[in-house]
């Protein structure tokens, strides 16, 4: 895990702390106000640049040797110190510029670069500024600390340094509403421990922590083509910094996720097409010398021949079968790994990493390790793809409420016509239509208030989701300003009563401005971005670094210039995704490309749940979900016991569910195991045990 720390204002003269610092951190500045870096980072993925009064920027690489000169001891109230951590796409003279800019209090451009990287801002010795991203992938974490402020992009270790205990409170509301943030608020698992949200930036100004947005203001939906060639390029920017980054030569420099989606096909393509730096490692087989020429006189001179493309592994779990290339690309060497199911090597929960926070990808960490494995140093996958692209079911409501329900007709009729051939013509003729408008109706006009007190009385009655029989049922319980985990109903009574007053308490302040629908598809987006995260920590090899295009600040502004009535288009993300690669000059995708049915998705987490049943029995024989009082135990045995009988086909509610509560007690068990304060020197020993509530 690769993170970033400091702290800035501390009044306290404690002489303990002068001998604090992270454990194995590197420097980036000194002075009352420093900052490390702390992990495996790559020289190219930390930047420092200092402007200071009457001279230019200069601008020098985070782990290259400091000019004495440039020590923070000489630093005024008018020096300007940025960082810039993270693959970032801007050159030397971008964030010298930027850094310029900056001095005048402008802080909106430092995020508007191609890549997926943190911003740290300096101002003088008393002031200090930090930028989380769009989707949630790069946050930013602080806690009150010896009279002033410290940080981290990583929550754990500003847990250890303060000695936080764990925040029942805040797992019980990750798994009770994990879209809802009258719930979650800006806790983390850590008692006292804040999280920035997603699109602000965190400002510590004499010690004190304050959180401003820096969001664009929403603007009129682009038309069609001109926000298709927005997403284009952006999109292209996103992968061309990845693909040009230098990396270690230990194994292939480039290499792609190859799923079933069109997302991770589109990222592969585009990868293939950008021609990678010289570096070792280049070319696939050995140098055959060119023929002699005899050009010059008394020597021989030979015409160098160019070297082959280097070739890209594109990484498969399972069979080749459906994959959505389906266009012939010479530079991907398309790799079959054996499939590995969920749930396996459970055997000894402590096996696996520690993560900063609990997610579903625990469950699934052998799975994606085993691809990832096989990538390269640089691994691109399609992750975010859907959650930035796809228009979200309540969007709909979004159209009813801004007068255009005629754009319901297209959605409505898919809805129809997939309900029509799975059960029967007077369900999706004539049920599936009315449902779902008049589902979208009733958000439109639903007040806030009342959607959270009805997200209340959901968790105090504990009542089990009912799968829902066809495509129209399930979107239409989808159109709600709320909706429940799917492990909410086993959950104790005790903390969902206690989540229950809190959401009618908070329904007591204003309501929020943004459309129901365009305020559900943020929050499922930093849902996913803070999954994908979890994913990275617990599956990302030494040296390895992954990334998500889809999920850079640049993507996630391009796409909400998409119109709505385009997002619910029946296919719209593949025709999306097809146009993408069309104006970067791949126009020989098949016409039905993307739309072939996939395999079910569900299918191998039922065979992970039925082999780990021993293993998963054992886990849940004395949970420590339940020693915290958040887990109703008997409740949850007899859903797992359900789950995996291979006479019953557990619906996809009861999977997630699963998946909520078994990470979350891996990831429990792993922190009461790990020794307090183990990611800092000079810490007095901690006088309370992470694992405290």
């Amino acid at each position: 895990m690769r993170w970033l720390t400091g702290w800035s204002g501390l009044t306290a003269a404690d002489p303990t702390l002068a001998a604090l610092r992270p454990l194995a951190g590197t420097p980036l500045w000194g002075g009352p106000n420093p900052l490390w870096a702390v992990g495996d980072w790559r020289p190219d993925e930390l930047r420092l640049a200092v402007l200071r009064p009457g001279g230019p920027a200069t601008v020098r690489g985070g782990l290259d040797p400091g000019d004495p000169a440039d020590s923070a001891d000489r630093d005024t109230p008018a020096t300007l110190r940025l960082a810039v951590a993270g693959r970032c796409g801007a050159t030397d003279r971008e964030l010298a510029d930027g850094l310029a800019a900056a001095r005048g209090g402008a802080l909106r451009h430092l995020t508007h670069w191609p890549g997926s990287y943190t911003v740290v801002l300096r101002t003088g010795t008393r002031s200090t500024v930090l930028l989380t991203d769009l989707s949630g992938a790069q946050p930013v974490f602080h806690t009150p600390f010896a009279g002033g402020t410290a940080y981290a992009t990583a929550a754990l270790p500003l847990a250890d340094l303060v000695g936080a205990p764990l925040d029942a409170a805040h797992l019980a509301a990750r798994l009770a509403a994990p879209e809802t943030p009258e719930a979650l608020g800006d806790r983390t698992p850590y008692r006292g421990v804040r999280r920035v949200p997603p699109g602000h930036a965190l400002g510590i100004r004499g010690g004190r922590a304050d959180r401003t947005s820096y969001l664009d203001d929403p603007g009129e939906e682009r038309a069609e083509a001109p926000a298709v060639r927005e997403l284009t390029r952006a999109l292209l920017e996103a992968v061309r910094c990845r693909v040009r980054a230098t990396a270690p030569a230990d194994r292939p420099r480039l290499g792609v996720d190859l799923s079933y989606g069109t997302a991770s096909a589109t990222v592969a393509l585009l990868a293939a097409a950008v021609p990678l730096p010289p570096g070792p490692g280049t070319g696939t087989g050995p140098e055959h010398p060119a023929p002699r020429t005899g050009a010059v006189k008394g020597s021989w001179a030979r015409r160098a021949e160019p070297p082959e493309p280097e070739t890209l592994p594109a990484v498969t779990l399972g069979d080749a079968e459906g994959l959505a290339l389906a266009v012939h690309a010479p530079r991907l060497r398309h790799l079959l790994v054996p499939p590995v199911a969920p749930y396996a090597d459970l055997a000894d929960p402590l096996a696996g990493p520690l993560t900063d926070e609990p997610g579903p990808a625990l469950v699934d960490a052998a799975r994606h390790a085993a691809a990832h494995r096989a990538g390269g140093a640089d691994h691109l996958t399609g992750h975010g793809a859907r959650q930035v692209l796809d228009g979200h079911p309540a969007r709909l409501a979004d159209l009813v409420r801004a007068g255009r329900s005629l754009d319901l007709l297209a959605p409505l009729a898919a809805l129809a016509g997939a309900d029509r051939a799975t059960a029967g013509a007077l369900t999706g003729t004539l049920r599936t239509p009315v449902t779902v408008l008049r589902a979208a109706r009733r958000l439109a006009r639903a007040r806030y208030a009342d959607a959270l007190d009805d997200l209340a009385l959901q968790l105090t009655i504990r009542q089990e989701p009912m799968p829902g029989r066809t495509m129209g049922r399930t979107l239409a319980a989808d159109l709600a300003w709320h909706r429940p985990g799917p492990a909410a109903h086993l959950l104790a009574a005790e903390p969902l009563a206690a989540l229950a007053q809190h959401l009618r308490t908070a329904a007591r302040d204003g309501a929020p401005t943004e459309p129901p629908g365009a305020r559900r598809a943020r929050l499922a987006l930093h849902r996913h971005a803070a999954h994908y995260r979890t994913l990275v920590q617990a599956t990302e090899q030494h040296g390895q670094r992954l990334h998500a295009p889809f999920l850079d600040n640049q993507v996630v502004r391009a796409a909400r210039l998409l119109p709505d009535d385009l997002r619910l288009q029946p296919g719209a993300r593949h025709a999306l995704l097809a146009a993408v690669l069309a104006g970067a000059g791949r126009t020989d995708l098949p016409a039905d490309w993307g739309r072939a049915p996939g395999p079910d998705p569900h299918d191998p987490v039922r065979r992970g749940l039925r082999a780990a049943a021993p293993a998963l029995t054992e886990l849940f024989d004395r949970p420590l979900l339940a020693e915290a009082g958040l887990l109703d135990a008997p409740a949850a045995r007899k859903t797992l016991a359900a789950a995996t009988d291979p006479a019953q086909s557990a619906p996809p509610g009861t999977l997630a569910a699963l998946a909520d509560l078994v990470s979350t007690e891996l990831w429990l068990r792993r922190l009461a195991a790990r020794r307090p304060g183990s990611s800092w020197t000079g810490l007095p020993a901690p006088r309370r045990t992470a694992i405290e509530t």
